[in-house]
Parts: structure tokens; C-alpha cells; sequence
């Protein structure tokens, strides 16, 4: 059996290289993300939630699926575009990542009630911009960022509604 030229192995390999690469930058952000939810298992049971609040522990698996949803909504539009030409869109996409992490701390870590629901509501548009310029590179790429706009739209009134109601710790 032939072997398969160099050039060939190398193009093969690189949207792998680019896929595992959006993974480990996605996990990093969510990892960041994870040192400062800790404990938040422990915080968020003490908050005052409303009843439409989900429990603790939905939020690993929520989060895990998004960020996978994510990561290839960035290898996409770095496989179609390039780093080069995909550079405005990927770069938002990394903001709205930095941002995502950051909400985390403010929270969970930090305590700021009010802080947190104005990076989140800053998140949300960061995220639907994200998702509009995906969109425009190809739609499979805008439309993995959908469920992640919709979660962090419930966790925008989540946010809210647990600053609102938990003045003395928020």
C-alpha cells in the first residue's frame, strides 16, 4: 500500500492540531472559572434563590456541553477563515471567553452582586456579537454559540434576581 505524501499527513493533522487547540483554550477558560467556583456549591445553597433557580450541581454538566459547543464553534471559523482572516471574530470569541471566567470570580469569590449582573448583561452582548460575526463566517458556527446566548440569558435573570434578594451578601 502507497504511503500518503507528507503534505497530505500535515493537512490531516493541522484541523486536528486547530480542533484539540479551541478544546484546551475553551477548558483553560473554564478551568480559570472552576478555582473560583470552588466552594460555590456552598454559597450558591445559601443564597436566597427564586424557585425557578436550578440546582447546584446542573451546573457542571451545562457548562461542560457548552464549552464543547463552543470550542468547535471556534475551530470552525478558524478552520474556514484562518487565524489571519478569522482574526476580528476569534478575537471576540476569546474576550467573550475572558469575560465568561472573570463573572466567576466577581460572583462566587468577590461577592459583588451588582458588579456581577453588569459583566454578565456585558458578557450577553459580547456573546450575541460573537454569535452574529460566527454566523456570518458560517451558520454551523453561529448556531453552536445559540444554547450558550440562551443559558447565559437565564443566568443574566438568575444573576438579578440573586443580587436583588441577597443584599447582605451580594
Amino acid at each position: 500500500m502507497p504511503s500518503m505524501p507528507q503534505n497530505d499527513n500535515r493537512r490531516m493533522a493541522s484541523p486536528l492540531v486547530g480542533f484539540v487547540g479551541w478544546l484546551a483554550i475553551c477548558f483553560v477558560a473554564a478551568a480559570i472559572g472552576g478555582l473560583a467556583s470552588a466552594n460555590a456549591g456552598d454559597f450558591y445553597n445559601q443564597l436566597t434563590r427564586p424557585n425557578w433557580a436550578p440546582p447546584a450541581w446542573l451546573f457542571a454538566p451545562v457548562w461542560t456541553m457548552l464549552y464543547v459547543m463552543m470550542a468547535v464553534a471556534a475551530w470552525i471559523v478558524w478552520r474556514d477563515k484562518g487565524w489571519h482572516k478569522g482574526r476580528t471574530a476569534l478575537s471576540l470569541f476569546l474576550v467573550q471567553l475572558a469575560a465568561n471566567a472573570l463573572w466567576t470570580w466577581i460572583f462566587f469569590v468577590w461577592h459583588l452582586g451588582a458588579a456581577a449582573f453588569a459583566e454578565i448583561a456585558l458578557l450577553w452582548l459580547l456573546i450575541a456579537a460573537t454569535v452574529v460575526v460566527f454566523w456570518r463566517i458560517h451558520k454551523l458556527a453561529g448556531a453552536l454559540l445559540l444554547p450558550y446566548l440562551a443559558w447565559v440569558s437565564f443566568a443574566t435573570a438568575l444573576s438579578y434576581a440573586m443580587w436583588q434578594r441577597n443584599p447582605q451578601i451580594l
